[in-house]
């Protein structure tokens, strides 16, 4: 008997995809990716996975995607400026009935709630994108659900908090010394490390039913002073400077205060409850400290992004 896992592709697999992928080809499954160019390509054959050719910017390139009957993992972020994502746009125009997916899970970000005051937030919150960023996301999840109900495709959306892991911290930002807000104005932030995030993506693909969204995290809000702060503790590394908003506002930038203007505390137990994941690393501290480990192998990357998924 087949399982839903067997047959996947993978459209916008990179770090978080290829990790999801790994964990599908440990089960048996037979796992594809979207590769824009022959680059791409030569990279995910290197993990085992069967790169399929096309561009989400070039409609032409997308005629003969090989959906019919897979499980699609979408995990391609939408394109920069305006509120239309138009790459989910050209995915949903290339498949057609006959070419219908099993089911699609979509990785959407926890951006499209909005500016929550450091509320609680359930998967009945009604989103409020107020972002440019988060508004391609929510015109995403519209656009994906609409085609779903077009074509009985089931739809199964993850609304994911900052992801972190080996290569996506702000390692270079606590090296430089730069300054972060003061604790008592820094507003709750929401993570998961990126394996426990593949786990959920297996897992949902597996469980969720057509419909289902789901607030991903690993239920622990903190905020981003803690983060800094727990990320330069471990590697020996200068406390951070804390700063006031108004001083944030005049020094830090545009990207980084829009993370710090908008907050919301995650309702992650629909996740627990109905996908029964255990998370490997269900605490930021456990977390870090698995990163840090890697940091001290030859072959990992040292430097990484803030991890934030909006």
């Amino acid at each position: 008997m087949m399982s839903a896992l067997d047959n996947v592709l993978i459209v916008g697999c990179g770090d978080i995809g290829v990790r999801t992928a790994q964990l599908l080809k440990q089960r048996g499954g037979s796992v594809s990716a979207l590769a824009r160019s022959e680059e791409s390509a030569a990279r995910l054959r290197s993990y085992g996975i069967e790169p399929i050719l096309g561009n989400l910017d070039d409609a032409d390139s997308l005629a003969v995607l090989p959906t019919a009957g897979k499980l699609v993992l979408y995990m391609a972020p939408p394109p920069g400026g305006g509120p239309i994502d138009g790459r989910i746009r050209n995915f949903c125009a290339a498949v057609d009935k006959a070419n219908a997916p099993k089911r699609v899970v979509y990785i959407s970000t926890s951006g499209v709630y909005g500016d929550c005051g450091g509320a609680m937030v359930t998967e009945a919150t009604p989103i409020n994108p107020q972002t440019s960023r988060a508004q391609r996301r929510a015109d995403a999840e519209q656009t994906l659900t609409v085609w779903g109900e077009q074509y009985s495709v089931p739809i199964v959306i993850l609304r994911v908090t900052g992801i972190y892991g080996p290569g996506r911290l702000p390692l270079a930002r606590v090296q430089q010394g730069h300054p972060v807000l003061c604790e008592a104005e820094s507003p709750p932030t929401n993570r998961i490390h990126a394996d426990d995030l593949a786990t959920v993506c297996v897992a949902a693909a597996e469980k969720a039913a057509a419909g289902d969204i789901y607030n991903i995290s690993d239920g622990q809000p903190g905020t981003m002073t803690q983060y800094f702060s727990a990320i330069a503790a471990l590697l020996d590394l200068p406390q951070p400077q804390q700063i006031s908003m108004e001083e944030a506002k005049q020094v830090m930038n545009p990207m980084m205060l829009s993370y710090l203007t908008e907050s919301r505390r995650m309702d992650s137990k629909k996740m627990f409850e109905k996908l029964g994941v255990t998370l490997q690393y269900p605490n930021l501290e456990s977390g870090l400290k698995q990163v840090v480990a890697q940091l001290e192998q030859p072959d990992m990357g040292y430097f990484g992004s803030i991890g934030h998924n909006k």
